[in-house]
């Protein structure tokens, strides 16, 4: 990243001037941001009375969001040690990332629960990006589609399981494949808790429709996880993109889905369901190597993380990366926009505190220069990171 256009200094309460912003409506307009408090405190123009700080020449997004994501900068949310979030906070905040949901693998439940332990003593602590809770990918999947996932803990859908952990760290995500023994009725007293999302599934079509209707609001890494879609089979991918309630993540590595698919399913979504998510383990950051996701051995090579038959498993990306990637691949500016900020922080409930630049939210933003190639600086709750 390129050295930052700002003063290191941390400020609360200061003016942003002459950038040009994505308003609340994601229009892109040239206005100044008065930050009071780690809050936006006004938007308009020629605002003056505190400390400015001068990003003529950048563009302001809100904080990108990642829901999805079980490592980075070395550190695996499913180890648990000490130092593990706060490597990915900071790691993340390299990265234009201000908020995060870590993401559980399929583990014992001993394991999960001490990952939730961290987490939850953790939070309020974070030095760079911020976290709103846990995405519990598992371990109530398909084996049959289970990727990296460790077959060994899989289980089926347990609603007692599930709060009791929430308990211990507050739920955004949970991940469920709907063809399961009870998953519909799990789906419909989880709803109560978290978001469900259908995941690592081998459902049909009327089996992933079902959990649409029945408290299934989200899809986990379309199309990675389930059947391809087949002209005479759709499956739980046609179910997904049928289901108007819903968001999908895309990963958007260019590896996990071609560009070209891709840039046809961010199409069928529209800007308002389509969410870019990383699933990135814990060799974002770093380089090729053999590493662990959730205690399973991963060979990343050529930046692609797979396991020793050939299965990808998570990617190395990160959302900076993978805004970028969207716009290469056609997809439009807004919807690349939304797809990296309030469209995820919808997904999981907390768009009346970031995701947007409005007046009263979080100062969670993203400054890039004004062709959106590079980083320039970050603000987590309107301090510098």
């Amino acid at each position: 990243m390129k050295q930052p256009l700002l003063p290191q200094r941390r400020e609360y309460n200061m003016i942003l001037k002459n950038a040009d912003i994505f308003d609340f409506d994601f229009n892109l307009r040239r206005a100044d941001l008065r930050v009071e408090d780690g809050l936006i405190a006004e938007i308009g123009e020629n605002l003056s009375g505190a400390e400015e700080h001068d990003l003529s020449g950048c563009v302001i997004l809100p904080g990108f969001i990642d829901i999805h994501i079980h490592g980075c900068g070395g550190a695996d949310f499913s180890d648990a040690l000490p130092d593990t979030l706060e490597t990915m906070s900071k790691t993340l905040a390299r990265f234009g990332v201000t908020s995060f949901c870590p993401a559980s693998m399929t583990l014992p439940y001993e394991r999960i629960e001490r990952a939730f332990e961290r987490a939850a003593e953790y939070i309020g602590k974070e030095s760079g990006a911020y976290i709103h809770g846990i995405n519990m990918e598992g371990p109530f999947l398909s084996y049959a589609k289970r990727g990296a996932q460790n077959p060994e803990y899989l289980r089926e859908p347990d609603i007692d399981e599930l709060k009791k952990l929430d308990k211990i760290c507050k739920i955004r995500l949970v991940s469920l494949a709907p063809e399961l023994p009870r998953a519909i009725e799990f789906a419909r007293e989880a709803a109560k808790i978290c978001t469900v999302s259908a995941a690592h599934t081998a459902a049909t079509f009327e089996q992933a429709e079902l959990g649409y209707k029945n408290g299934i609001t989200h899809t986990t890494h379309l199309l990675n996880g389930m059947d391809p879609i087949y002209n005479r089979k759709p499956g739980a991918a046609v179910a997904a993109l049928r289901a108007e309630n819903a968001t999908a993540e895309l990963i958007s590595d260019g590896m996990h889905i071609h560009p070209s698919y891709l840039a046809l399913l961010y199409k069928i979504l529209g800007e308002d369901r389509s969410v870019a998510v990383s699933d990135s383990m814990c060799a974002s950051g770093l380089g090729d190597g053999e590493y662990e996701l959730g205690g399973t051995t991963v060979y990343v090579r050529g930046g692609k993380a797979l396991l020793s038959d050939g299965t990808i498993a998570a990617s190395t990306t990160n959302i900076f990366a993978e805004f970028k990637n969207i716009l290469s691949f056609g997809v439009p500016l807004r919807q690349a926009v939304k797809s990296c900020t309030i469209n995820p922080a919808r997904a999981i409930g907390v768009d009346s505190v970031t995701g947007s630049i409005a007046l009263g939210k979080r100062a969670d933003l993203t400054v890039l220069s004004s062709d959106l190639t590079e980083l320039r600086c970050v603000y987590i709750k309107g301090k510098r990171a």
